[in-house]
């Protein structure tokens, strides 16, 4: 059978561990032309025209599969170009018979130059090249000649990187050899520059096995399809999915500005600036963007911060012709070259700017608006330094534009919530003392720390109220949850407890009048429009101390029990019977008195302070005890100290903290007489009243304080029930004290022309500074106080 009309029947042959032929089959003879009796028994490698490379001894020796091209000998003397594949049959005894297998090249030759098959490879529109088994370029068509910008004949016989050594070409070398080795296709992508392209492009390279019919793989094709536009809407959904979870983590300005320039390099840009409305900053509403004159914008953000000409919080100037100013008053993205005419002009009127294009080679530029819900908040300004990445486009500039607007969105939100912060923050602080009332009573130091919530500021509160009799009324209270409903809460049980107080209630029933007000307000109409006080809660702790008797009564609605320390240094915490929280109505109250060494330290404080994600109540109280163990002479350094024992970080809810060092006031400021229910003895009381002023020096106060005590002393022996007694403290004011067993309280009334009586309490009203009356566990007291002579 001539050799030129060669089929494709199988050439097989076996060959013994020493290279011996044991079998010789029909394809073989038709190949080579010797007979099965010719051929068993001669050596493998005397068929060979020349010897095998060395990779194939090396696989031999190893005992692998090997494929590849040898020239064979024909019986009659000439060569036979042939593809053969050895596969190695082991023994068992460590060695390896091997099954040949071969085809000749001519078969190949002939199949290869079908027109169809030629025209469909050459005429693609796909760029295609074939390979052959060590992975050298055997053909290339049109299109994969013009990317790889070399003619077929100059990359004949070529691996991929012997062409193009760029390291992002390996990866395809290795997918190659990994195709001939496996026989399995591939793909893969990959971003590189083909010498014909002037920029780098995404690929989608096809490696597909070349086998005949006997399953021998001969050469690997390989199509590349460039998928720019896929690569660009994939990148583009997963740009704006990391927004989405990068942008916005706080309600921070200048954070949330941060995360958008972040995520936008390197995916969209090689430097990112974030320009705001100084308004913006401070939450407050952007005024209207100026037509004409200069855009004067603060800097939020930088990335990366590569020797920026602005620095973060610092001004920008932006002339009203610049893509910046032109971009924020008509609301409109732009794409800019350096170089052009506007852009030009506008770095003619700012040489720091002009100097870093130039020292870091900017290729072009975008400017998107930052609108947030209708409101213009600044600008973004993208900016393209690498000259291989292109410039920008139309197609750049939307995505920039829908990045830029879900950061607005998170940016209007920080926005609004700085502008509710700090109107919370101003309200809560404007609710809270604005300074400790003088009093004699008690020394008194103070903290307040709102929390570091992204919600908002709470409804913490405390208050120092000076009383009747000398006394002080220690408050502190916690309104749960944050915002302006807390703070407005707040204030509002603030206020009412200082209207209770005027009263002079015990503890105990100063909570049962606040609770009811509580319930009350809670069920009213006014609840319908913001969150009422059953679904914030609120606790309270109230505190009444007597400097004379040196006692204290004290009272608790659900709050945390306060802590003392006696001057011997003992620290212990005052348990109370706790009454409910405020708003739950029907339940009772109960005060508890405690009689305080002169000196003590009674500290209130609400759960903020001892409460925390990393301990318990009990473990706070403990570290409260311990802190308070060590204070010190100041009470402002006592809290200062408190405050850095207990709070290692900024606290997750709100912290009131009010630390009282008790006084006394010692007999030598008080007179106390017991007075019989007798007119007769008005006038003694008078009289004593006197010789006390003069001992105590107040002598201008003589005529004032003889009335006062006339009328009261008068009014109880008149209208009240014995026993009546008549006190004067001297402190900080005179205070004139009569008391009686009689709960009637008296009241002003305007007395006629022709009346005999019902002026007694109006001239006390009129003589002193202020006058009042509070309940006593056995009658009531009537009292008045008048400055004392400067």
């Amino acid at each position: 059978m001539p050799r030129d009309s060669l089929t494709s029947a199988s050439a097989l042959a076996m060959a013994a561990p020493d290279g011996t032929l044991t079998s010789w089959s029909t394809g073989a003879e038709q190949l080579l032309g010797y007979s099965a009796g010719e051929a068993v028994g001669r050596l493998a490698a005397a068929l060979l025209v020349s010897p095998l490379p060395d990779a194939a001894r090396e696989r031999w020796d190893r005992q692998e599969d090997w494929t590849g091209r040898v020239v064979l000998r024909h019986r009659d003397g000439s060569a036979v170009e042939c593809r053969l594949r050895a596969r190695p049959l082991p023994t068992g005894d460590g060695r390896a018979s091997w099954l040949l297998e071969g085809v000749p090249v001519v078969e190949e030759v002939d199949r290869a130059m079908d027109p169809l098959l030629c025209w469909s490879f050459y005429q693609s529109p796909f760029a295609l090249a074939i390979y052959d088994t060590e992975g050298r370029l055997l053909r290339a068509n049109k299109p994969m000649t013009k990317q790889l910008a070399a003619s077929e004949q100059d990359l004949r016989g070529l691996r991929i990187t012997e062409h193009m050594s760029d390291p992002g070409f390996r990866a395809p070398e290795r997918a190659v050899d990994r195709v001939l080795r496996t026989g399995e296709s591939e793909h893969i992508e990959n971003y590189v520059k083909v010498p014909g392209e002037p920029q780098a492009h995404p690929w989608i390279i096809h490696f597909t096995p070349l086998k005949d019919s006997f399953g021998l793989v001969h050469g690997v094709q390989l199509a590349a399809l460039d998928f720019s536009e896929q690569f660009a809407a994939r990148e583009r959904l997963a740009l704006l999915d990391d927004a989405s979870r990068r942008i916005g983590s706080s309600l921070d300005v200048a954070r949330t500005a941060q995360e958008l320039a972040d995520v936008a390099v390197p995916a969209l840009a090689d430097f990112v600036s974030v320009d705001l409305l100084d308004a913006v900053l401070h939450g407050e509403e952007p005024p209207a963007v100026p037509l004409q004159g200069p855009l004067l914008l603060r800097r939020a953000a930088v990335r990366p911060d590569v020797n920026a000409v602005v620095t973060v919080g610092a001004w920008s100037h932006y002339p009203e012709f610049s893509p910046v100013a032109r971009c924020l008053t008509t609301g409109r993205g732009t794409v800019h070259q350096i170089g052009e005419p506007e852009i030009t002009r506008w770095l003619a009127h700012d040489p720091d700017r002009t100097a870093w294009v130039s020292q870091h080679g900017a290729q072009s530029l975008m400017t998107v608006p930052l609108r947030g819900r209708g409101t213009n908040l600044g600008v973004v300004l993208f900016v393209r330094l690498d000259p291989s990445a292109g410039p920008y486009e139309q197609d750049d500039l939307q995505i920039a534009e829908e990045l830029v607007a879900r950061a607005a969105v998170c940016l209007d939100n920080a926005r609004r919530y700085t502008r509710e912060h700090t109107t919370t923050l101003a309200l809560q602080h404007s609710l809270l003392p604005q300074g400790i009332p003088e009093q004699s009573a008690v020394d008194v130091a103070s903290r307040y720390l709102p929390a570091d919530s992204k919600v908002g500021v709470g409804g913490d509160w405390f208050d120092v109220i000076p009383l009747s009799g000398a006394r002080v009324a220690l408050v502190v209270g916690d309104v749960v949850g944050h915002g302006i409903h807390a703070s407005a809460a707040m204030g509002r049980l603030r206020t009412a407890v200082r209207a209770l107080a005027d009263v002079d209630l015990a503890p105990d029933e100063l909570l049962a009048h606040l609770d009811d007000l509580v319930v009350r307000l809670g069920s009213g109409p006014e609840s319908e429009a913001e969150a009422p006080f059953g679904e914030l809660g609120a606790t309270c702790l109230y505190a009444v101390y007597d400097p004379i008797s040196r006692k204290c009564s004290l009272a608790s609605a659900g709050h945390l029990w306060p802590a003392l320390v006696t001057p011997d240094g003992k620290v212990e915490i005052l348990e109370l019977p706790t009454g409910p929280p405020l708003g739950l109505g029907g339940l009772p109250f109960e005060s508890v008195e405690r009689e305080l060494p002169e000196g003590s330290l009674l500290s209130l404080y609400t759960d903020g302070l001892v409460l925390a994600h990393h301990r318990d109540v009990d473990a706070g109280l403990h570290a409260l005890r311990t802190a308070l163990a060590d204070t010190a002479p100041s009470l402002e350094t006592t809290c200062d100290h408190v405050l850095d024992a207990l709070l290692a970080e900024r606290p997750a809810d709100d912290v009131a903290l009010l630390i009282a060092r008790t006084r006394a006031l010692d007999s030598g400021h008080i007179a106390v007489w017991d007075l019989p229910a007798d007119p007769a003895f008005v006038a003694e009381a008078r009289s004593r009243t006197t010789v006390q002023l003069h001992a105590w020096g107040l002598d201008d106060l003589a005529y004032v304080t003889e009335l006062v005590v006339s009328e009261l002393v008068t009014n109880a022996i008149r209208y009240a029930a014995p026993p009546i007694q008549l006190r004067l403290i001297k402190e900080r004011t005179l205070i004139c004290e009569v008391s009686d067993a009689s709960s009637t309280a008296p009241h002003l009334r305007r007395a006629r022309i022709f009346d005999e009586g019902g002026r007694g309490l109006m001239l006390v009203a009129q003589l002193t500074e202020r006058w009042g009356m509070r309940h006593t566990g056995t009658g009531k007291t009537i009292w008045a106080e008048q400055p004392l002579p400067v």
